[in-house]
């Protein structure tokens, strides 16, 4: 048995969708040999999971779940090839079971995550076997987490999307005010609660494309900063979550829908998962 190293466990399992526990054992045995620790997989009944890992699983079901006080939620995707798996309730189930473990654990990371317990197995080989039960390339996806004073969840279009949104405010008269901004969230899809929140990198590629379409309008070249500023601030507009026309009344946005609800209540942060 040899030492393998944590980024060659991490790719054995991104080729072949085994366990990572599983990877480890197959390349420690192989030698660190890649092809070696492939067929060890296949000999203990792996072989669909490395037939398959290179489909694409743009199905699947999204679960978000919140904790009884309403204080930490999480939101995990659990893909799979075909709408006709992902609509299956075992799958569903599954997903849901997965989500809780998620929820009462609380790990930091999706690959903590994956190694965690569920019925005695851990979830990485939970979904391994399924990979070989079902004969589809299955995969959790995605994992989020969240923790705010009041944290609402929200299941979008049977269980395609998932969004967790945090408040800065607890109690019960604000959850009507966390579902609308999650029922937000999942239908325009912002980048960011406000823009101190969007990337350097996409706000300069922003700030190039109105300038580049200016110059092309032909304006002169000393307007296209500030024109260019002007189409940023629109992109602010439908981009970030509380500059955002609120869905349900176009004369607000959600900042000023909020105030209207409690003049300190805000959005700390939010996730939003979803397939394809």
């Amino acid at each position: 048995m040899s030492e393998v190293s944590a980024a060659d466990v991490k790719k054995l399992r991104e080729m072949t969708g085994a366990g990572m526990m599983d990877c480890k054992s197959a390349l420690s045995e192989a030698g660190g040999d890649f092809e070696k620790a492939i067929e060890i997989l296949r000999k203990k009944g792996q072989k669909l999971s490395v037939k398959r890992a290179d489909r694409e699983a743009k199905e699947g079901a999204v679960i978000a779940l919140v904790s009884p006080n309403r204080s930490k939620g999480v939101v995990i995707r659990l893909s799979s090839e075909t709408d006709f798996v992902s609509k299956n309730e075992d799958f569903i189930n599954t997903a849901r079971q997965i989500a809780q473990v998620a929820l009462e654990q609380f790990p930091p990371s999706l690959e903590e995550l994956l190694s965690l317990k569920l019925n005695g197995v851990s979830i990485g080989d939970k979904v391994t076997d399924m990979v070989a039960a079902i004969g589809e390339k299955i995969g959790l996806e995605s994992y989020e987490r969240l923790e705010a004073p009041l944290v609402v969840p929200y299941i979008h279009m049977g269980n395609r999307a998932g969004v967790i949104v945090g408040l800065n405010k607890a109690g019960d008269q604000y959850l009507e005010a966390g579902k609308d901004v999650a029922m937000q969230i999942a239908a325009m899809k912002p980048i960011a609660v406000t823009p101190d929140g969007v990337d350097k990198s996409v706000i300069e590629k922003e700030i190039e494309i109105g300038k580049e379409v200016a110059r092309q309008e032909g304006k002169a070249e000393e307007m296209l900063e500030k024109i260019a500023l002007g189409k940023l601030n629109k992109f602010y507009k439908e981009n970030t979550l509380l500059q955002q026309e609120f869905v349900k009344d176009s004369k607000l946005n959600i900042d000023q829908y909020l105030k209207k609800v409690d003049k300190d209540l805000t959005v700390t942060a939010f996730k939003h998962v979803m397939n394809g």
